[in-house]
């Protein structure tokens, strides 16, 4: 896909007009193939294509088939790009360039559209599932040779960038509708900067890429550090410095060029969790300062006057305001699931 404007396409087709169609579709939002399918009568699939003007993101479910791609194809046509994939259903069988895998749920792979092709999407009575990254070759910040080497072959997803590429392409096919063009465009950049670093440590060589990608990533990490430890009150410069093995004042340089420094970003995310759950009426018992305690805030008093300064009002107000009548009352024991409990971050990057 192509344009200025971030956006999102989803087709959905049944039947043998379907399976037509959705060779049609292939080729346009990956590359030409030629597709057989033993389901060809009562074929069905789902493509939702979101553009993020730096890459495109998309989400495929089909019945199985097999897609080939040859030195004919690659004539008429190359658009050059690569395209990495995470399998989240049946296993897909892959070759490329002298490599053959067999990948199965949560593996990752990568292939491209200048080599011929042989992919096959195994019958297991259920429709074959995954996600698609569209990169460019000519802004993809690693040697070709690097990226070349890895066609065709099972990625290791056990690394730390790898765990956050796998977040990053599930997580946005998710939630891409609360983001503006503005914000998927960014986006679009991170996905980059991941895809880059995923790549050159599966290659052996994180060298090789740029400065400022190894700082997005880098920052990416970060975050996801942050996210997943909101609730724990210790949470600061210093614990998340010392998690990624750097000095605190290079974690307050990283910021610099961001919107908001290391502790306004923790005190902004931890207000949006619990005016998220102020306004939830399953939490409707919960005290005030039981939601804010879930989030990390030490004292009730200090989470109000926060809450004020970025909402205009008191939380106590705010969840009048928000909550149906009788949703629920503030009085009565603690929740258990509002307790707070440490949070162990299920990605753990080395520095």
């Amino acid at each position: 896909m192509t344009g200025t404007q971030p956006r999102t396409q989803t087709v959905s087709v049944r039947a043998r007009d379907g399976f037509e169609s959705w060779a049609g579709m292939v080729g346009d939002l990956v590359m030409p193939v030629s597709i057989t399918s033993p389901h060809i009568e009562r074929f069905r699939g789902t493509a939702t294509a979101l553009d993020l003007t730096h890459t495109d993101l998309s989400g495929y479910a089909f019945s199985p088939m097999s897609a080939r791609r040859g030195a004919g194809h690659i004539r008429r046509g190359d658009p050059e790009n690569y395209f990495l994939f995470l399998v989240h259903g049946s296993p897909v069988g892959l070759e490329q360039n002298r490599n053959n895998a067999l990948l199965r749920a949560g593996d990752m792979a990568l292939f491209d559209s200048s080599h011929p092709l042989s992919c096959e999407f195994l019958d297991e009575g259920r429709l074959s599932r995954l996600s698609l990254l569209r990169v460019r070759r000519s802004i993809l910040p690693l040697p070709q040779d690097h990226a070349d080497r890895l066609l065709g072959t099972r990625l290791a997803p056990g690394t730390a960038s790898g765990a956050l590429l796998a977040s990053y392409l599930t997580g946005l096919r998710t939630h891409n509708e609360r983001a503006d063009p503005t914000e998927l465009s960014r986006l679009g950049s991170v996905g980059l900067d991941l895809c880059a670093a995923y790549l050159a440590v599966q290659s052996g060589g994180p060298g090789t890429l740029p400065a400022e990608t190894r700082r997005q990533v880098l920052l990416a990490r970060i975050r996801a550090f942050i996210d997943h430890n909101l609730p724990d009150p210790r949470l600061g410069p210093d614990t998340i410095a010392a998690h990624h093995h750097i000095s605190v004042r290079l974690l307050h340089t990283l910021f610099r060029e961001e919107p908001e420094t290391v502790a306004a970003t923790i005190r902004r995310l931890r207000l949006e969790r619990s005016r998220a759950d102020l306004a939830d009426p399953r939490l409707g018992h919960a005290k005030v300062g039981e939601i804010a305690a879930r989030w990390g805030f030490r004292h009730p008093a200090d989470f109000s006057r926060a809450f004020r300064r970025a909402y205009g009002m008191p939380p106590s107000d705010y969840r009048r305001l928000t909550l149906p009548s009788g949703a629920g009352q503030t009085e009565g024991p603690v929740s258990t699931h509002l307790r707070y409990r440490a949070v162990v971050p299920t990605v753990r990057p080395s520095a």
